[in-house]
C-alpha cells in the first residue's frame, strides 16, 4: 500500500529561494532598525541563514524588490519633510528661549551661597511658568548653581540646535525683608 503523501513527493526545498545580491548573500530591505546591521529602510545583504532564520520570521526585513524600494523612497521623502518642519519649529523655540530670562528664588546665606542648589528640574519648571515646555534632561548645566547671581545655561533641543537661557538666582523673599 503506497501513501499518496509519501516522502518522494514532498522532497521540495524547505525554504523558497531568495534572490542573491552582488556579493552572494541575500538582499533584504529592513522593516525595522537592527543593531549592527542598519536602519529602517536600508537595503542590506546578509547570509541566507540569517535571513531565513531570524530577519524574515521576526518581521524585521522583507525582500528588496523594486516595488518595496520605491515605497521606501516615498516614505523617506515624507519623513524628511516632517523632520524639516520639526527642525524649523525647534529653531523658533530656540530663538524664543534665547529671548527668555527666568528668575529662581532660593534660600541663601548672607554671603550669597545657597543652602541647596538650583538644578535642571528647577530651570525647566521656571520655563514652563513662562509657557515653554522642555524636559529637564535638555538643560545642560556646567556644574551646580550654588550661588546667587546670573547664569547662562544651555538648552539642548536637537543635535544641531542649542539655545542659551539667562537664569537669575535670587534670594527668597522673607517676611523680614518686607518690614
Amino acid at each position: 500500500m503506497v501513501r499518496a503523501n509519501s516522502k518522494a513527493t514532498s522532497a521540495r526545498p524547505r525554504f523558497k529561494r531568495l534572490p542573491r545580491g552582488p556579493h552572494g548573500g541575500v538582499e533584504l530591505l529592513l522593516v525595522q532598525s537592527v543593531d549592527h546591521l542598519g536602519k529602517q529602510g536600508d537595503v542590506v545583504e546578509v547570509k541566507p541563514g540569517y535571513a531565513h532564520n531570524y530577519l524574515i520570521p521576526q518581521g524585521l526585513a522583507t525582500l528588496a524588490t523594486k516595488h518595496h524600494k520605491r515605497m521606501v523612497e516615498k516614505h523617506r521623502a515624507r519623513l524628511l519633510e516632517i523632520e524639516r518642519k520639526r527642525l524649523a519649529n525647534l529653531e523658533s523655540l530656540a530663538a524664543e528661549i534665547g529671548k527668555q530670562s527666568v528668575t529662581i528664588e532660593a534660600n541663601a546665606n548672607d554671603e550669597g551661597h545657597l543652602y541647596g542648589s538650583v538644578n535642571a528640574n528647577d530651570i525647566a519648571a521656571a520655563l514652563k511658568q513662562n509657557g515653554i515646555t522642555i524636559a529637564p534632561d535638555q538643560v545642560r548645566l556646567e556644574g551646580l548653581l550654588k550661588e546667587l547671581g546670573l547664569y547662562t545655561v544651555k538648552v539642548h533641543l536637537h543635535q544641531t540646535i542649542t539655545a542659551e537661557l539667562k537664569v537669575w538666582v535670587v534670594p527668597t523673599a522673607t517676611d523680614d525683608d518686607a518690614k
